[in-house]
């Protein structure tokens, strides 16, 4: 008699002609909710160190992905800092007038993604009418994050009624200020206003990942948050970012954008990264997710993807070590101690400051002869990145 333990352990020595597994679909194309406003520096969220702004919202999406601590603006004011976002290209690049529009919307249009851009009130009628496993790309902007931070709803003003902002330190408005000249003559009232709108846009940022929860699109989402350009808010007595100024200046406080990259199960949770990374790497980022080319030639960025995703990049492809940026005339490059800023060619007034040492940028050494090498250095990678990419 044939017992139960002989044909399993019998079956063991026979052929194994088991029926071939169907092939699995293919995963589905991850979505992309850009969340890039005008005007949102580093230094203003909590989860990059500020103590008197609440933004509950932005700081728990840090907690589920990457927060990059060293991204800067390839040109650091909203229309050009806009474009050189969703389309990778240098200011020198652009056209006159391009905002972008041949950009990721077109890229992603051209892959059969639904796409759009939003003011982030509105947003959320946009994911509603999205389903599980059709892709979509939404590019979030904030209107009321701009002056005179109109539109911000009570609730939110009233959080910094009495806020003194004494971590902030309010500085005289100075000699080349070029506008917003009425917010710095009044800067405690100028920061309640800008500091509720932080906060209502953090609070609209929790309603759209609410959404993306609730109608099961949040697992295959990847969630950039950024902005296309820092702001002053009374830093060296200006308000605004590079255009604040005349000249434009270069300044971390109009520089320094964040960046938090989330994508569930395939970033790193609650990981701080130090490279430097610049808005011109977003476009190489996510072509490198959809293992498609890059939109035209001669882009000067480089996918971060590693980097977010916790892999060790290769020894013969180290990390850049400098970053650049632009505003008309003004040109900057940043190393992680050092920035030198040059205008006009080399003309016009130069800058160079020791990050670590002088970190409020007070003490210009572009002069000293102490700093003659760096100098030097400093100038020929951006001479040499000018020349690379400006066509």
């Amino acid at each position: 008699m044939l017992t139960r333990r002989h044909f399993f352990v019998g079956s063991l020595a026979l052929p194994a002609f088991t029926a071939k597994k169907p092939k699995q679909p293919a995963p589905a194309p991850p979505s992309l909710l850009l969340l890039a406003p005008d005007y949102l520096p580093a230094w203003i969220v909590g989860v990059y160190g500020n103590q008197e702004v609440q933004t509950p919202h932005l700081d728990l999406l840090a907690k589920t992905g990457t927060r990059f601590l060293n991204h800067s603006a390839c040109a650091p004011e909203p229309r050009l800092g806009r474009a050189t976002l969703v389309t990778g290209r240098t200011a020198m690049q652009l056209k006159d007038g391009d905002s972008g529009e041949a950009g990721l919307s077109k890229l992603l249009a051209g892959m059969g993604y639904a796409t759009a851009e939003s003011e982030s009130a509105a947003a959320p009628k946009f994911l509603d009418a999205q389903t599980p496993g059709k892709p979509f790309f939404l590019h979030v902007r904030c209107a009321y994050l701009e002056p005179p931070y109109e539109g911000v709803p009570q609730k939110f003003r009233q959080l910094y009624a009495d806020t003194k902002f004494n971590t902030f330190n309010p500085e005289r408005p100075a000699a080349n200020a070029a506008r917003n000249k009425e917010l710095l003559a009044d800067p405690i009232g100028s920061l309640r206003k800008f500091a509720a709108a932080v906060s209502a846009f953090d609070d609209e940022v929790g309603v759209l990942i609410a959404r993306l929860t609730a109608r099961g699109l949040l697992d295959n989402t990847l969630i950039v948050f950024t902005s296309t350009c820092g702001n002053l808010a009374t830093h060296h007595g200006l308000w605004g970012a590079a255009d604040a100024s005349e000249p434009p200046n270069m300044f971390q406080e109009a520089v320094l954008t964040p960046l938090i990259v989330s994508w569930l199960g395939r970033v790193r949770a609650d990981v701080m990264q130090p490279d430097q990374v610049s808005a011109y790497d977003l476009v190489p980022t996510i072509c490198e997710i959809l293992s498609t080319n890059l939109p035209g030639a001669n882009l000067c960025g480089r996918s971060y993807l590693t980097l977010a995703g916790g892999k060790p990049l290769a020894k013969k492809q180290p990390w850049r070590t400098t970053v650049f940026a632009s505003d008309g005339a003004t040109f900057m490059a940043r190393v992680e101690r050092y920035k030198v800023v040059e205008r006009n060619l080399g003309t016009g007034a130069g800058e160079l400051y020791d990050l670590v040492a002088d970190p409020g940028e007070r003490q210009n050494q572009y002069e000293n002869l102490s700093f003659l090498t760096v100098r030097q250095e400093l100038s020929g990678s951006l001479a040499a990145w000018k020349q690379r990419y400006s066509a």
